[in-house]
């Protein structure tokens, strides 16, 4: 198998777990009320929370757990079963007579098995080589394909039946896993090292909290869309699932088309121009959508947040792995994903309280400018970061018949 065809083939995993993911946001209201949760945004706001509460606990361990065993491929694919498996239960739970507090502990358990399939899908990219910027590239166009397809078709589904996104997340993941033990490794020569080694280097490697940071926000501003983006295209445009569906669409498919292009261009010109400035331009846009006048405004401003979302993504990923060593990428790429989890935490709790409080004007106004300020504030240090040898200048020219 060559270089070309592994990176699809992750690529093609970390989609999937999206697309099973995402098949539950257009409909999260809906769904919701027909596990027993009530319709209201605070319901909703906890059905995603629990997920990503799990995240955040179990990312890292995910990550340092395959630098010990020195394969990620077998545990990425237990992940994914273990997460079709939660979905299957949640399907299962009106007729079990599971009450809505036990739907909360299932969203847990099956958060804490999906994000091994998520975060170790991205570390195996991140071990190919052929630059960074690529290979995350490919992750991150993979990811808005995913999230695209996922609104469009989840939002579809839950206006016929609340319960169908959860069948169709359930079987997303049993082809994930089958895909997975399908796939060659290509992990760093370095020998193999204990978990607590792995996390323990971390510690090591302080320049890291940069990207972490920037992820942190980033991720923030997804979660926000995915909760109170949902509630805000229905309750002030009268939309249906189906369309809050398409109208995240609108801020994924290009997010999703431009992501590859952007980190090749991140590893041509470095990562500091695509990360200050792109973050600057993309918390404006999330301002843009939130004071629109009417739809169709709204869904162009979605557009303009998706494309520049995709000029900001791929080039915090390949900032981690070009300052993590080798032999810790896979827990260090955890940590960014715990960071990130953290951040759809607070998208979701710092979205769906400001928007019960004081309304939607409001959440959109304090999530835009949460991202202009980290450009702000932090953007001095991702150029010097940038422009060091940790770092190595964030350049990769790529020459690779393989590739």
């Amino acid at each position: 198998m060559t270089r070309r065809e592994t990176r699809i083939r992750l690529a093609i995993g970390v989609w999937g777990v999206l697309v099973s993911q995402v098949f539950l946001y257009p409909g999260v209201e809906d769904i919701v009320t027909a596990l027993g949760g009530g319709g209201e945004i605070r319901a909703g706001m906890w059905f995603l929370v629990a997920e990503f509460a799990a995240f955040v606990t179990f990312a890292s361990v995910w990550g340092a757990a395959s630098d010990a065993l020195g394969r990620r491929m077998p545990l990425a694919a237990a992940g994914a079963l273990g997460g079709a498996a939660g979905y299957l239960l949640l399907a299962a739970a009106p007729t079990l007579g599971i009450p809505f507090a036990g739907v909360l502990l299932v969203r847990l358990v099956g958060g804490a098995a999906t994000i091994g399939a998520f975060s170790l899908a991205i570390t195996a990219l991140a071990d190919l080589s052929g630059g960074n910027g690529r290979n995350m590239g490919a992750a991150g166009i993979a990811i808005g394909l995913g999230a695209a397809l996922g609104s469009v078709f989840g939002g579809r589904l839950a206006d016929a039946d609340p319960l169908y996104p959860l069948y169709a997340a359930a079987a997303t993941l049993v082809a994930v896993a089958i895909l997975f033990v399908t796939i060659s490794e290509e992990l760093p020569g370095a020998g193999r090292i204990r978990v607590g080694d792995a996390l323990k280097r971390l510690k090591d490697r302080p320049v890291l909290a940069v990207p972490y940071t920037f992820g942190f926000i980033d991720r923030m501003t997804a979660g926000f869309f995915a909760l109170v983006g949902v509630y805000y295209f229905r309750e002030s445009f009268g939309l249906d699932a189906a369309g809050a569906g398409l109208a995240l669409a609108a801020f994924f498919v290009p997010f999703a088309l431009l992501q590859y292009p952007a980190g090749i261009l991140s590893d041509r010109v470095g990562r500091a121009i695509p990360v200050t400035v792109g973050s600057i331009c993309y918390g404006l846009g999330i301002v843009a959508v939130g004071i629109a006048p009417g739809v169709e405004l709204a869904v162009l401003a979605m557009v303009a947040v998706g494309a520049l979302g995709a000029l900001v993504a791929p080039a915090t990923m390949a900032l981690v792995t070009d300052v993590a060593s080798p032999e810790t990428r896979g827990a260090a790429l955890g940590g960014f994903n715990v960071f990130g989890s953290l951040g759809f935490l607070a998208g979701f709790l710092l979205g769906g309280l400001t928007t019960s409080t004081a309304g939607f004007l409001a959440s959109f106004l304090l999530v835009g400018s949460s991202e202009v300020a980290i450009a702000l504030v932090a953007g001095r240090a991702v150029w010097r970061i940038a422009g060091s040898d940790d770092a190595g200048g964030g350049r990769t020219i790529v020459s690779d018949a393989s590739e």
